[in-house]
């Protein structure tokens, strides 16, 4: 099917509500996709098709829900691509992916023309902002002069639906094929781990849009009903103020951001009273800082692992199933984990090895990298390059990045271990830890330390504090402080420039 069928599945089974709020405006479930059907119709006048790639590189705003559901309606492929990624980078991937098109919003248009310049296939760059501009076509006047009604494109389970691009942490971005099979499967199962969200549930949305998060909130948001409160990017005063205005009940989040609420000063002024769910994913939360979060604000966090090659939820917690701190959850439906030496062959239950998955949601490839593709997906099974172990009741847990692990002397160390004590200090906001090479020991232990704001401690004083509480071989040589640690857009900490 083609995954915008749910669409009209949720017309069907909920009627209209009020399905989205932005910047103070209401979007019912009608309107998304009203605009969808204009939207998809102004494309196909102007040439654009089936099987075709569209860019959407925007900040979070209701058009980017709406360029999806128009993309999917004409039977072309979603390309998400994150805007604060530089000129250089989002011409890449206009050039790898053969993009034919382009949405953005007018703010970025300097940006996304310079990226463009010299992309053979790309015909059009569509606008969000009103604004006639030279040599790009106004997205209002795409869905102004557009058809309210639009016969949805028929596609195969097996058709492409989305490609997107990895963050390049380590290398040159590779574009990951998911199929609509591979998102509904996902979106499907996903779902289940929420048995009580209504069409009355409230959640708030924060994370970009224009990532595999993006097209997780859209399918979800169809198959369970509820009101999204959408903000244009993070900001730790708004989110608070979203909460206690809208009486949200669910948000997703990365650790990153659950730190900043923590240590934001005056949050006891805000009614947070109403919040259930505290989502967490992206990277592991830290057990000292989970703790303190848990203590300070109502709700609950219940952590989840996944990756874009999955589609890209591969375990959660549920709303019916007890929470185990520090674990990620139960693998969903279908998808099966296994636990892997370096040998490929499982590990017994309580071991770390590197996990692997196989279902329904595993992607089909990296586009036009049949040979990283083949290194990736081994016998059906994906590699994920995460280290990680399953308990007897079947929760996961991750470790740590295979590629982050230090060996000195010949023992393994993961940094979450050691990041774990160091930010148990009370003085820390975070840390990240990597290995550096050494002529002795083969790898040696450098932790990079954010204060508190406020707070002075010395590099003997974080050595101390780990000495008294890890293995001495676990503990850091060398100990740097900065102001902060580079992040992608998602929240994920940059360790390949912290070893650069």
């Amino acid at each position: 099917m083609n995954l915008i069928n749910l669409q009209e599945e949720n017309f069907n089974k909920f009627g209209e509500y009020t399905s989205l709020v932005f910047e103070g405006k209401e979007y019912t479930n009608f309107d998304i996709r009203a605009l969808g059907n204009r939207l998809a119709s102004g494309m196909k006048k102007l040439g654009l098709g089936a099987g075709d790639k569209v860019v959407v590189c925007v900040p979070n705003c209701p058009e980017v829900l709406v360029s999806y559901s128009g993309i999917w309606k004409v039977g072309m492929i979603i390309i998400p691509v994150l805007f604060l990624l530089q000129a250089e980078e989002i011409k890449y991937i206009l050039e790898n992916s053969d993009a034919k098109a382009i949405i953005t919003s007018h703010e970025l248009v300097d940006k996304i023309k310079a990226a463009a310049a010299g992309v053979s296939t790309l015909k059009h760059i569509i606008v969000i902002g009103g604004k006639e501009i030279e040599g790009t076509v106004s997205f209002e006047k795409l869905v102004e002069e557009g058809d309210k009604d639009f016969a949805i494109q028929t596609m195969s389970d097996d058709d492409l639906g989305v490609i997107l691009y990895t963050s390049g942490t380590t290398g040159k971005p590779k574009g990951v094929m998911l199929s609509h099979d591979n998102l509904l499967f996902n979106a499907q199962a996903s779902t289940k781990c929420l048995t009580h969200v209504t069409t009355e549930t409230v959640s708030l949305v924060v994370l970009p849009l224009a990532h595999v998060y993006g097209l997780t909130v859209l399918l979800g948001g169809f198959i369970l009903g509820g009101k999204g409160v959408l903000l244009r990017w993070f900001d730790t005063e708004k989110v608070l103020e979203a909460i206690q205005n809208y009486r949200v009940e669910i948000m997703t989040g990365v650790p990153t951001m659950y730190a900043y609420m923590l240590n934001h000063p005056g949050v006891e002024k805000y009614d947070l009273s109403s919040m259930e769910i505290w989502l967490c994913a992206a990277a592991p939360m830290p057990m000292e800082a989970y703790r303190a979060f848990e203590e300070k604000f109502p709700g609950k966090i219940y952590e989840g692992y996944g990756l874009t090659e999955a589609a890209p939820a591969v375990s959660l917690h549920r709303d019916f199933r007890p929470i185990k701190p520090g674990s990620v959850g139960i693998p969903l439906d279908n998808i099966e984990v296994k636990i892997l030496n370096d040998d490929n062959m499982p590990l017994p239950t309580g071991e770390i090895g590197e996990i692997c998955i196989k279902g329904p949601t595993v992607m089909k490839g990296y586009y036009n990298m049949p040979e990283e593709t083949a290194k990736t997906i081994v016998d059906g099974w994906l590699h994920t390059g995460d280290m990680g172990k399953l308990d007897e009741d079947g929760y996961l847990y991750v470790v740590d990045r295979k590629k982050d692990m230090i060996i000195r002397g010949g023992l393994n160390i993961y940094p979450k271990d050691v990041e774990e004590i160091i930010d148990s200090h009370p003085a820390v906001l975070e840390s990240a830890v990597v290995g550096v090479n050494d002529p002795l020991m083969g790898e040696e232990v450098k932790a990079f330390v954010v204060l508190k704001y406020g707070q002075k401690v010395t590099e003997e004083e974080i050595i101390k504090h780990c000495q008294e509480r890890l293995a001495k071989y676990k503990t850091p040589k060398y100990v740097v402080f900065r102001p902060y640690l580079p992040k992608s857009a998602i929240g994920k900490v940059l360790k390949k420039e912290l070893r650069q």
